[in-house]
């Protein structure tokens, strides 16, 4: 055998060897993989030859030899539309899309059923940004080869983009017919759906991508995000699990799966999570730090606590946190202590004073709080927050007349804050001024209609005077409305219809402010007097009985009640 016809043999192994490893490979989005040549038939050994050796070359990095050797071919053979092809993917590799383009089509023209020509002319056109262009030949490969993933997926996403929904969603159900096992089939139209704002059905579609590929990151994030949207909060709580499953090292997921169990109230499933998953940083410390104070674990809030500043100093915020740790264990020195030891200059310190007041009141020095706080105010007259702290110290030592005071000595744009309103408004109660506190609720109702404790507070006071009932129970409805958990709102409403006369709609509400209320002894007290009222005498009785024991001081006036309820119901 000759030297030529040795050499000839080589390269058409070299070629075979091609063929094979395509017909097994993906189609990378840039189009860059190697063509394979036909089978030789008679007469054309020039052009096999030459195109293999332009593979040769091309593999050594010489692509402007390998495309004027495949011009050389397309010369011996100008039907062969696998020389165009592969001359447009060595133009690709020398950054020159147009004129890979040019060839890719021509290729086409030749023979419109070379997939590899299809596909890459789409390709091409999509990393010249021309999408749209690229869409009829996509089309073209997908009926060609209804298998091709990410082609399907390629139509679909410029759809998404186009915000042409149903034909995105039409591409995708190809997609997943002739693919029943793409999850990225799935997840896409769940994507999609989502971008419809049919979030339930997008649900449905990330389920079952998942249940294709349970370690799907993407769809499980996602999913959790589209079931929070939707306020399934205990489901998205399940999906965000199932990724810390997978991944137990994605910090962000930890952390808003952490906020998740904080927004439930279930501290101590976040308080776990973050104490196995959170890290070792100083953020993560603080936060497990704030869910023992929330959970009255003083001793370890303060050890946590303790263990950053001995690392930080400087943190000023995690010494309030301490501060605030040792005044909920009753350790008023400490919780002293630690107080004063933030800097004036903190943003904390105002707040700080204000603390310092109150444990100095349960010192048994109040003056020495007083002092502080008028000092406060004299080096920042512009705050608003020294003068609320010595208002609410006047008030809890029943100098209501000093609080209204303090108040009113305010600069005036500072007094129609609604903090401010309000306060003034409850201390004006208080000094017996029924008319200045309603009118101060009032103002506090126009600054912000939604100020659910001002609405409540103004309902209440009405039923309690036995006036504008109506307009009380217009209050109190909106009240419930924006905080119906609210035991003494529904409280108030309750007492609103009882003195309306609607004793039915008072027990309702009544019974269940009590059980949201934890039994308070004022609520109690008027869910009794709604039962006597609605003649569920039994219920009064037993009720009156219970306060009598709840609040021996006021035997007297329910002893009176319970006579009065027995003489109602008939009973001697």
């Amino acid at each position: 055998m000759t030297k030529k016809c040795l050499a000839l043999l080589s390269l058409t192994l070299l070629i075979n060897a091609c063929a094979s490893e395509h017909a097994t490979g993906t189609i990378p989005s840039a189009g860059l993989e190697a063509v394979a040549a036909p089978s030789a038939g008679p007469g054309e050994g020039r052009t096999m030859y030459l195109f293999a050796l332009a593979r040769l070359r091309a593999g050594e990095g010489d692509q402007d030899a390998a495309l004027a050797l495949l011009r050389q071919a397309m010369a011996s053979d100008p039907g062969a539309a696998y020389l165009h092809t592969a001359a447009a993917q060595y133009l690709l590799q020398q950054h020159k899309p147009e004129e890979a383009l040019a060839e890719s089509q021509a290729a086409i023209k030749i023979d419109p059923t070379f997939l590899q020509a299809q596909l890459l002319s789409g390709n091409i056109l999509m990393t010249m940004q021309r999408e749209k262009e690229a869409i009829p030949y996509y089309k073209k490969v997908m009926e060609l080869d209804p298998t091709k993933e990410e082609v399907y997926l390629h139509v679909a996403i410029y759809y998404l983009k186009s915000f042409e929904y149903e034909q995105a969603v039409d591409t995708l159900k190809g997609l997943v017919k002739a693919a029943p096992d793409s999850a990225l089939g799935y997840y896409y139209l769940a994507k999609t759906y989502e971008q419809m704002r049919l979030p339930r059905e997008a649900l449905g579609y990330y389920k079952k991508a998942l249940d294709l590929k349970p370690d799907f990151e993407q769809a499980l994030i996602e999913m959790g995000i589209s079931q929070e949207t939707q306020g399934l909060i205990p489901d998205a709580i399940e999906s965000y699990k199932g990724l810390l499953d997978i991944n137990p090292a994605n910090a962000n997921v930890v952390q808003h799966l952490a906020q998740l169990y904080i927004q439930q109230k279930r501290l101590s499933e976040a308080l776990a999570l973050l104490q196995e998953k959170g890290g070792k940083t100083l953020e993560n410390s603080r936060k497990i730090g704030l869910l023992f104070l929330e959970l009255e674990r003083y001793d370890d809030a303060v050890k946590t606590f303790q263990e950053i500043l001995d690392v930080e100093p400087a943190a000023q915020q995690v010494r309030f946190y301490l501060a605030t740790a040792y005044e909920e264990k009753e350790d008023a020195d400490r919780a002293i202590a630690e107080f004063l030891k933030i800097p004036k200059e903190s943003p904390y310190y105002p707040d700080a004073v204000g603390h310092l007041a109150y444990l100095y009141k349960e010192k048994g020095t109040p003056e020495k709080g007083i002092a502080l706080l008028k000092e406060e105010i004299k080096d920042q007259p512009a705050r608003i927050e020294p003068y609320l702290h010595l208002a609410g110290l006047y008030e809890s030592m029943e100098r209501y007349k000093e609080g209204v005071d303090t108040l009113n000595s305010m600069d005036d744009k500072l007094k129609n804050d609604p903090r401010v309103l309000f306060r003034l408004g409850i201390l004006y109660d208080k000094v017996g001024q029924k008319e200045q506190s309603v009118a101060m609720m009032k103002r506090v109702i126009a600054v912000n209609p939604n100020d659910a404790n001002a609405l409540n507070y103004l309902g209440y006071t009405y039923a309690e005077m036995g006036v504008n009932l109506e307009e009380a129970l217009s209050y109190l409805k909106k009240a419930v409305e924006l905080k119906p958990d609210d035991g003494f709102i529904l409280d108030s409403l309750g007492w609103a219809y009882y003195k309306l006369k609607r004793y039915n709609e008072a027990v309702a509400q009544l019974e269940r402010a009590a059980e949201l209320s934890d039994q308070d002894a004022t609520v109690l007290g008027h869910l009794a007097d709604a039962y006597c009222a609605a003649r569920a005498y039994k219920k009064a009785l037993q009720l009156y009985r219970k306060l009598q024991k709840l609040e021996p001081e006021q035997n007297a006036e329910l002893a009176e009640k319970i006579r009065h309820c027995r003489q109602e119901s008939g009973e001697k």
